[in-house]
């Protein structure tokens, strides 16, 4: 007999897609610069609201969208490496899933940083330019097209690949859950709190988050 548990809230369900639809237009705006290039900073702030509500969510969140339920121990990781691991590691996000998520939201918070000190010289500058020294400056916006859009690219690319190998090879299908926020478990599990007064709590994070992101855009002048 299977559980069916509500695993991803809502809230991480729409914070999950409409920063894949960001990123995708962050880059394909940079590809096409000279006017897009609005549309790309304007992306950014997006991108930095939503991260910045997933860092607030990851700590009050749903069960299974909060930290605490997805950081492992280097042993767990090679435990779930070698098929050892219980079927507990695979409710929310695995360890090698957990590692992946991680490292995607680190690049982009770094990314997005490198573009708020960065500066092309021509048309485009970010916001806290202004704050930091011209080396400063120099750096962030080496880094920032250089090597930090191809880690962001790589990264995206690496977890899609994942999430395709699970379907073919193990028969898992991670999009649905992301989708409708319920697993097909074997076993009860705890499921997240996903009720009217969490969704207020998020919608509020999120203005508050969208508010910061649009006070940091303001500081360039």
């Amino acid at each position: 007999m299977l559980h069916r548990v509500r695993v991803w809230d809502l809230p991480t369900r729409i914070f999950h897609w409409t920063l894949f639809v960001s990123v995708i237009g962050l880059v394909v705006t940079a590809k096409i610069g000279g006017n897009a290039m609005v549309w790309h900073f304007r992306l950014g702030y997006v991108v930095l609201a939503l991260l910045l509500f997933r860092l607030i969510w990851g700590l009050v969140g749903g069960r299974w969208s909060r930290f605490s339920s997805f950081i492992h121990s280097p042993r767990t990781l090679l435990r779930y490496l070698r098929g050892e691991g219980g079927p507990e590691l695979s409710i929310g996000h695995s360890p090698l899933g957990a590692g992946s998520v991680f490292a995607l939201l680190a690049a982009l918070l770094v990314q997005v940083l490198s573009g708020l000190t960065s500066d092309d010289e021509i048309a485009f500058a970010g916001p806290l330019s202004r704050f930091v020294s011209n080396a400063v400056v120099g750096q962030a916006t080496w880094y920032h097209k250089a090597v930090g859009q191809w880690l962001v690219i790589g990264l995206v690319v690496l977890h899609i690949a994942a999430v395709l190998y699970y379907l073919w090879r193990k028969k898992q299908n991670l999009l649905q859950p992301m989708v409708h926020g319920d697993k097909q478990l074997a076993s009860p599990a705890a499921a997240s709190r996903d009720d009217g007064a969490s969704r207020m709590l998020a919608l509020v994070l999120l203005l508050l988050c969208g508010a910061a992101a649009n006070w940091i855009s303001s500081l360039g002048g």
